[in-house]
Formats: structure tokens, C-alpha cells, sequence
């Protein structure tokens, strides 16, 4: 009898220490989980629907954010040096990156850490990959050129606008990709009966002195190139440009939800959700050097009835027919 209950309290005690080991592992993080660095050039809240997208990238492909991936997001363009070596210091799988200046960032500080552009410039004419089909080193994703859509950008201008005759071009000193893109549209400019004046910045406080000088050359319509230092110092151009009652031609869609009248490009949020494909690859053995850089292949056209509205002017039905969003 004894025995038998000796028997009993023993297996009862192995029971509870097996239950007790099972909590506990349930309540330690899975082992191998892969983390992913996500560096940004701007705020959470500039990001949010880029970021969500990218996620949802990630469920499609199976993946649980939180549970069976990890994602480290940093932000701050003065202090890229400085978040990209916590992410190698983490030891993240693989980093996904925002903008041409940042890959420069990230590939200077790592050469073994895979490296997902989720979308940037000219990567081949910046020196980061060897070409778009076989990229080299440790580096893949996607490359938007902004100078590829120069051309149709100051057409959509020239349609809604038929008497347009003369359009100024506001970039950022030194910008690689905006020098093309000037270079572009000069091309495109004659035989569309249109003269384009010109202003590069560097400094925002450069920015009434550029609108005075479109009020001199009676600028009839504003360019605004995409880059990461006009979408910091976005407001003041908006506001200066609707006080000029200037149209306004911008080269990304989250320039338009913040005012500007009418963007043309590729479609950033496809873009990200495209990202997560390439991370997807990485993390199942592939390696960057053998993942063709993709160019984009869905774009918008998105033109905002408000900015319009204020601006009292009217946009063809044509080519509101033709926009792939409209915002009223």
C-alpha cells in the first residue's frame, strides 16, 4: 500500500514539474526568430502607412510580426551612423532601408549584414550594386529613378494646364537624382512649348528667395522633386505655392496627401510590400549578390481636388479620369 502510494506521488510530482516546464518554456521567446533592422530617413508618423504595408508583406508570405519575425525600427536622418551600428550591434538578419544617402549609411557600416533597399534611387549610378540584374555584395531591393518619369510628370502638367508656358523646377543642391531628373525635363520641356526655370536649395532658409525669384520669371506652375529633404521642409513650399497660386507637380503620392496638387510615380506602398519578398528570400538562404534589383512596376497618379479648390483652379475630366486616386 505504501508502495503504491509512493508510486502515486511520485508520478503526480513528475506531472506538476512537467506542467511547471512547459509554462516556462511557453513563456520564453521562441528560439531563432529571425529580427529585421528597419532604418528611416523621417518620423513614425511620415512612415506609418509605408511601415504597415511592408507588414503586411510580411503576412502574406506567412510570416507573424511579434511572434515568428522581429522588426527593429529606428529613425532620425542626423543620426543614421549612430542607429545603424545598434542594429549590427543586435545582430539583425537583414536590414531594410529608405533612400539612396542611408544605403550609403548602412553598406559603409556593414558588409555582411544583407542589406534591402525598400526603395531609393539610382543604385547603380551611386556605386551600391554592380548592375540591376546581378547587384554584387550585400546589397538587393528596389530602385526608383525619379528622371524615368520626367517626361510624363511635365506632360500630365502641360494637360491640365494647356496654356502652360513656363514652369519652374525647385530640387536640392546636389542631389544626384534631381540633376537627372532637371536634365530630363529640359529634354521634355521644347517640344512641349514650355521653359523651365531652374532653383536648387540647400539651406530652407533659401526658400522665399526661391519663390521670389519664380514671381520674377512669372512662374505659371512648380515641380517639386522627391527626396528626403523636401519632405522635411514640405509646408513652407506648399504654403509659399499656394500664396503664389502655383499648381503644384510633386514626385511622390504622400507629397499630394499633404497638399500638393498633383504627383505622378511609382507607387512607394507597393514598393514596401515588395520588400518583404526580398527579405523573405534572404532569411530562406538566398544571398543579396544573386537578387536581381527590381525597377517599380505599378504607379500613380494622384490629384487632390482640395489643393485645387483653393487654388481655384479646374482639372480636366480627362485627366481626373485617368487618376488612380483622388482626393476630395
Amino acid at each position: 500500500m505504501k508502495r503504491a502510494v509512493l508510486l502515486l506521488s511520485i508520478s503526480v510530482l513528475a506531472t506538476v514539474i512537467l506542467i511547471f516546464v512547459r509554462q516556462a518554456e511557453a513563456q520564453q521567446p521562441a528560439k531563432n526568430v529571425p529580427v529585421i533592422g528597419m532604418l528611416h530617413p523621417g518620423s513614425p508618423s511620415v512612415y506609418a502607412p509605408q511601415h504597415e504595408a511592408f507588414e503586411q508583406g510580411l503576412r502574406e508570405l506567412g510570416y507573424v510580426v511579434g511572434q515568428s519575425i522581429l522588426i527593429e525600427y529606428r529613425y532620425d536622418v542626423n543620426r543614421q551612423p549612430e542607429l545603424v551600428a545598434e542594429l549590427v550591434g543586435l545582430k539583425v538578419d537583414v536590414i531594410v532601408v529608405i533612400g539612396t544617402r542611408p544605403t550609403k549609411v548602412v553598406n559603409e557600416t556593414t558588409n555582411t549584414i544583407p542589406i534591402v533597399v525598400a526603395s531609393a534611387g539610382d543604385l547603380v549610378g551611386a556605386g551600391l550594386v554592380a548592375s540591376l540584374a546581378k547587384p554584387g555584395g550585400n546589397i538587393t531591393g528596389s530602385t526608383n529613378i525619379d528622371a524615368d518619369f520626367s517626361a510624363k510628370r511635365l506632360e500630365l502638367l502641360k494637360e491640365a494646364f494647356p496654356k502652360l508656358s513656363r514652369v519652374a523646377f525647385y530640387s536640392w543642391e546636389g542631389n544626384r537624382g534631381d540633376q537627372a531628373e532637371l536634365r530630363e525635363t529640359l529634354a521634355a520641356a521644347q517640344p512641349l512649348g514650355v521653359r523651365i526655370q531652374s532653383l536648387e536649395i540647400k539651406d530652407p532658409s533659401q526658400i522665399p528667395d526661391a519663390f521670389a525669384a519664380m514671381t520674377k520669371q512669372r512662374a505659371e506652375a512648380l515641380i517639386i522633386t522627391n527626396n528626403a529633404f523636401n519632405l522635411r521642409h514640405l509646408r513652407p513650399v506648399l504654403e509659399l505655392a499656394a500664396k503664389n497660386r502655383l499648381p503644384t507637380m510633386c514626385g511622390r503620392s504622400q507629397f499630394v496627401a499633404n497638399g500638393c496638387l498633383i504627383s505622378y510615380a511609382a507607387s512607394r506602398l507597393d514598393s514596401f510590400r515588395r520588400a518583404a519578398y526580398f527579405v523573405d528570400k534572404i532569411l530562406k538562404g538566398a544571398k543579396p549578390a544573386d537578387l536581381p534589383v527590381e525597377r517599380p512596376t505599378k504607379f500613380e497618379l494622384v490629384i487632390n481636388l482640395k489643393t485645387a479648390k483653393a487654388l481655384g483652379l479646374t482639372i480636366p475630366p480627362e485627366v481626373l479620369f485617368r487618376a488612380d486616386k483622388v482626393i476630395k
